[in-house]
């Protein structure tokens, strides 16, 4: 394991069995993550982008082990994590948490703020009483929120600060690693620069290692360092944010960008409309999952899946175009 990589994944799949029958024997699967593999250097944020059901929250939680993966390795600080059992996985939680993306239903409406974020502090025997409150009320401050709100219930806040609970409790218990499933599409887009610009403020104050996940690849520009695209379980681009934005080069990803507004009225801009819909991941395309809808399609994408390969410059494409 290299010194500076904080998290490699190797060959991660997550299959989801579809049931039926009197016995409700599987049937079928839904391939959710199939092959997946990436690293992240410490203090990096990798962004893994692609449209909804597309399998990116699965990674991150099959990751976590939020959701068990099927196959595959995960290595965090160079610990096999994967092959922990529960008892053994514990210790490390806190070294890893996730910031959801739903800022409503993430947070219990029955739990007042400082219980929520004071949980973890609990569970890790961190700090308890006067300790743990006046911890508590640092990470509020660190948020953007007034510790008085420590008494106050979920429905009392905004989105916004919500969210911005959410963070404080997946920076209680002074994490190496977080996950960021979306933690922005819920929000208005006047909210939204509020919450990436506090992230990128505590990834330098903390040194944290982020996997920021998202369908919005504007948002991910301006939160990674690299970017991984996801397309039907896979990953069909890979490569520095500078790379991927100057050198698109999968058809899939010139999409996505051809996506992005540009703010000026004066600037044309061709827009890439894929036709049809995104195949079932439960009975995925033959040869390269985009080909039902690859405006440059060929013969040999219908019959031969391509390799994610390195095309120079650590940028990596699944594409016989460039194969």
């Amino acid at each position: 394991m290299e010194d500076n990589v904080l998290l490699r994944v190797e060959r991660l799949t997550k299959l989801f069995p579809i049931r039926g029958g009197i016995f409700q024997r599987p049937v079928g699967y839904v391939r959710a993550v199939e092959n997946v593999s990436f690293t992240i250097s410490r203090g990096e944020t990798l962004g893994l982008v692609g449209e909804s059901g597309c399998g990116k929250t699965t990674t991150g939680r099959s990751i976590l082990r939020l959701i068990e993966p099927t196959s595959g390795k995960v290595y965090f600080n160079g610990i096999e994590i994967t092959a922990l059992r529960r008892k053994e996985l514990a210790p490390l939680r806190r070294e890893m948490q996730i910031i959801f993306q739903d800022p409503y239903g993430s947070l219990n409406p029955r739990m007042t703020i400082g219980d929520i974020i004071g949980e973890g502090l609990e569970i890790h025997k961190i700090a308890r009483g006067k300790e743990k409150e006046r911890r508590i009320m640092e990470l509020l401050e660190v948020v953007g929120l007034p510790p008085a709100y420590i008494r106050r219930y979920p429905h009392e806040f905004s989105g916004g600060q919500r969210q911005r609970i959410g963070i404080a409790r997946a920076l209680a218990v002074n994490p190496k690693f977080v996950v960021c499933d979306e933690p922005v599409s819920a929000l208005d887009v006047s909210i939204q620069s509020q919450i990436i610009n506090l992230l990128k403020d505590l990834q330098r104050q903390f040194g944290l290692t982020y996997l920021f996940i998202a369908h919005d690849l504007s948002v991910v520009k301006h939160m990674s360092d690299k970017i991984a695209v996801m397309y039907l379980a896979k990953i069909v681009e890979y490569a520095s944010t500078e790379e991927l934005f100057s050198n698109p080069k999968h058809p899939y990803t010139l999409a996505l960008m051809s996506a992005i507004p540009i703010p000026d009225p004066d600037v044309k801009k061709q827009r890439i409309v894929l036709q049809g819909d995104l195949p079932s991941p439960s009975n995925p395309p033959k040869g390269c999952r985009f080909n039902t809808r690859c405006p440059k399609v060929m013969d040999l994408c219908r019959e031969v899946e391509p390799e994610l390969k390195d095309i120079g410059k650590e940028h990596l494409v699944a594409c016989h175009l460039w194969n």
